[in-house]
């Protein structure tokens, strides 16, 4: 029997070596049986047989448990294929461009989500969404008539009554929507909806700023990324990424056009101001004078936000009783309304207008000159230095 049983356990463990079958701990415990039967016959070496068997029952049991297990087999993980702008899907571009727009997917209807772009300081982009500063952008894939526009005088820059012609010398103008949409970007003042202009230029000088350029230094990939979510989102085929950079290399000089860092994702946070500054300038790269009237602020106008007095208006406003915040001095109430803006809403302005991302995208040193300036404006005085 124990002959029998060992060769069994040889024979199982030959063929079974290479295989995925479970079965060599069969092996084991025919042996281990075998080991015991012996030690009944060989009473002379009847303690070592049983020591034996005891260790093949062990192994048996470890070996047992190992191939009952799950089975992982080892290798080198497959290889990661990198997702590039160029490869992205048109489902990719328009999510990175709502990301880039708004600071997530799926934000895009979020009064006061904000992203690197900074798009929904001034404009609206649904129906009935506040956007007073900037047209609202619904629609902006299909609007054809901006290009007949005489004031748009296409084909021919050198007749328009803008503050500027062209985008660089020699760019032209646009010829297609996706053109259009181009330049409305690089070159913001070469063409002013009408009302949208900064307040004394008679609609003749935009507001906004060029997006390629500092502060928010939009890529081309990533304006790319931005025109494939308008289009997307309403449901209109796209142009393809490289048709779409093709119409910003028309209006954005080769030496203008940031580099897209690609260990940094599209979205990610950066300093608007680093406090070295003037005043002035950090009002304008936050683009607080889109919104607010700021006196002694050039271009300061806005009327989407209250008109910024904090001398006289931060007291009146910690002492009334709608008033929930922890704010005793003009000086704290300035830097609660930049960091938590629904801390205290002015009437009748309605709440979550104002991003509250300004506490991460200026520094210190920049919140604190903001503070200073706006704790000395007051009402009817004459307004502070700007340094």
């Amino acid at each position: 029997i124990s002959c029998f049983l060992l060769f069994m356990a040889i024979a199982n463990y030959k063929t079974n070596f290479y295989g995925e079958s479970r079965l060599l701990p069969v092996s084991l415990v025919m042996i281990t049986v075998t080991t015991f039967i012996m030690a009944l016959y060989f009473t002379n070496l009847s303690a070592l047989l049983k020591i034996g068997g005891m260790m093949f029952f062990v192994a048996a049991f470890l070996s047992g448990y190992g191939n009952w297990l799950p089975q992982v087999e080892g290798g080198f993980p497959p290889v990661e294929e990198k997702v590039t702008w160029e490869t992205m899907s048109t489902q990719q571009l328009a999510d990175k461009g709502e990301e880039i727009i708004f600071g997530g997917v799926g934000k895009n209807k979020e009064q006061g989500a904000i992203g690197k772009g900074q798009c929904p300081l001034c404009h609206a982009f649904h129906a009935g969404m506040l956007g007073e500063r900037a047209p609202n952008l619904l629609g902006l894939p299909t609007r054809k008539e901006r290009l007949e526009d005489p004031k748009y005088s296409k084909g021919n820059p050198s007749k328009r009554e803008y503050s500027v012609k062209e985008a660089f010398p020699g760019s032209g103008t646009a010829e297609t929507v996706q053109e259009y949409i181009a330049e409305s970007h690089a070159c913001p003042s070469c063409y002013v909806v009408a009302g949208y202009g900064v307040k004394g230029t008679n609609d003749k000088e935009s507001p906004m700023p060029s997006i390629h350029k500092p502060p928010i230094s939009l890529s081309l990939a990533e304006l790319a990324a931005v025109d494939t979510w308008m289009y997307a989102r309403e449901g209109v085929e796209p142009p393809s990424f490289d048709e779409i950079v093709k119409s910003y290399e028309k209006f954005v000089p080769e030496a203008d056009r940031p580099k897209q860092a690609d260990d940094k994702p599209a979205g990610a946070t950066s300093l608007l101001a680093d406090g070295s500054e003037p005043v002035d300038q950090i009002f304008a790269k936050a683009q607080c004078v889109s919104c607010h009237t700021i006196p002694g602020i050039p271009g300061a106008m806005g009327t989407i936000g209250p008109k910024l007095e904090e001398g006289t208006t931060a007291p009146q406003r910690i002492k009334d009783p709608a008033y929930k915040g922890t704010a005793k001095s003009a000086a704290e109430y300035i830097m609660e309304s930049i960091v938590d803006p629904s801390a205290y809403v002015v009437k009748p302005f309605p709440d979550k207008t104002m991003p509250a991302i300004f506490g991460q995208k200026l520094s210190a040193g920049a919140l604190k000159k903001i503070v200073d300036y706006l704790s000395q404006v007051k009402t009817g005085a004459p307004p502070p230095k700007v340094s």
